[in-house]
């Protein structure tokens, strides 16, 4: 049976393609699910991709992705990423690995966006590279 890796999404990521494509790119969530899924296939692994844009349910996820054994999990929290302490002790709590996810590359944009409470709590941090972000995140998981 296929070992699975969530793949966890945060606030307005469900607009992606539409939202401030110069900074997001063009690729929509399901463009990402699909690119995904198909190498994950190739990788013998099955993808769980979720999104919200409530808190409680990433860290719920967080929780339900160690309860049934995923590999890993790859969140992308978007702003939750710089302001979430409840997404740090979440990921502090459970033993699956998680990878930090950016499409770009925070760093390099506003203050506020240099700190992560999710990248402190993290196995590693994947950003600035937009929708293949996700695929090379996707390829330390299964190297995990």
């Amino acid at each position: 049976m296929p070992q699975t890796v969530f793949v966890l999404n945060g606030p307005n990521l469900n607009l992606l393609g539409t939202r401030e494509p110069e900074i997001y790119g063009s690729a929509t969530l399901d463009d990402i699910a699909g690119m995904l899924e198909d190498r994950a296939r190739e990788l013998g692994l099955e993808i769980d991709l979720r999104q919200s844009n409530h808190e409680g349910h990433l860290v719920d996820w967080l929780h339900e992705a160690q309860a049934v054994g995923a590999k890993a999990v790859l969140l992308n929290a978007g702003a939750f990423t710089h302001t979430s302490v409840a997404l740090h002790d979440a990921i502090k709590a459970i033993r699956t690995p998680v990878i930090e996810v950016h499409l770009s590359n925070p760093h390099t944009r506003e203050a506020f966006r240099h700190t992560s409470y999710v990248g402190m709590a993290a196995k590693a941090t994947i950003a600035g590279f937009g929708a293949l972000s996700y695929l090379l995140a996707l390829e330390g998981a299964y190297r995990l």
